[in-house]
């Protein structure tokens, strides 16, 4: 039993060991010509443009839903008028990044994983390094640029989208004027609330493109490893995102105590 234990153990570290190494060697070979800026800007496109819809939709919602609850909170102290601020500053410091992370992780992970899996399994990455392409560079390095470039910006979208929301929440319910709500959200914000929690997107985008690239190009098992390797990416992905959201959070209020 405790061999089987420790065996387990070591396969989990090795596993990370490599998708550390993975990760790593993206990040120097992004820096080093050439660049593949066409392919880079189609996924841009893919991963920014396309989930927009998605993005926008779940922006809103967010931003009506979180209206309400803190109505519902702050109404038994009498301090309305502290509703569009605290809105805001939920929704831009940790609200915003984080759920658009996980959206990401779920749409353009499973995504990434399951077609680079399938381009593993029917052996079209050894087709293009018998052409001399680099395969890594080529499908991975891409791929990986484009979510973090890609997740600032739809986190900016999430977080335009939900204030918007919370001002249709907030004006049904009380009347309030676009001006006057406005004008309230963004009174307790800064520039320091929204540049750290935004650019922490780039971080997730990083982890996002890393796991699902490396679950694609390490599928085995034809079609069966396809569908593992897309599941996984998600479930990794979101996990890690989750736990890496705790350190940043801490890392932001070291580096900006008027955060905290």
């Amino acid at each position: 039993m405790i061999e089987r234990v420790g065996t387990a153990i070591l396969a989990i570290l090795a596993w990370v060991g490599n998708v550390a190494i993975f990760g790593a060697r993206a990040c120097v070979q992004a820096l080093l010509p050439p660049y593949e800026f066409g392919e880079i800007a189609r996924h841009v496109f893919e991963i920014g443009w396309r989930s927009l819809p998605l993005i926008s939709t779940a922006g809103f919602a967010i931003g009506v839903v979180l209206s309400m609850h803190t109505r519902a909170s702050l109404e038994r102290f009498g301090a309305e008028a502290l509703i569009p601020a605290g809105l805001a500053i939920a929704l831009i410091r940790e609200t915003g990044p984080l759920i658009t992370a996980l959206l990401v992780a779920g749409r353009v992970g499973a995504g990434i994983g399951a077609e680079l899996g399938a381009m593993k399994v029917t052996e079209q990455i050894d087709a293009l390094e018998a052409v001399a392409v680099d395969s890594f560079k080529f499908l991975a390095v891409t791929r990986i640029v484009a979510c973090v470039l890609a997740l600032p910006l739809l986190t900016a979208v999430t977080d335009f989208f939900g204030i918007v929301g919370g001002f249709v929440a907030e004006t049904t319910i009380s009347g309030m004027s676009w001006e006057l709500y406005f004008q309230r959200a963004f009174s307790l914000i800064e520039f320091q609330d929204f540049i750290p929690a935004t650019m922490k997107t780039a971080v997730f985008g990083l982890i996002i493109g890393t796991i699902a690239s490396y679950l694609g190009f390490t599928t085995t098992q034809g079609t069966e490893g396809v569908g593992r390797a897309s599941t996984r990416s998600v479930v990794i992905s979101s996990i890690l995102i989750i736990m890496t959201n705790v350190v940043l959070v801490r890392l932001i209020f070291f580096l900006y105590p008027a955060n905290a």
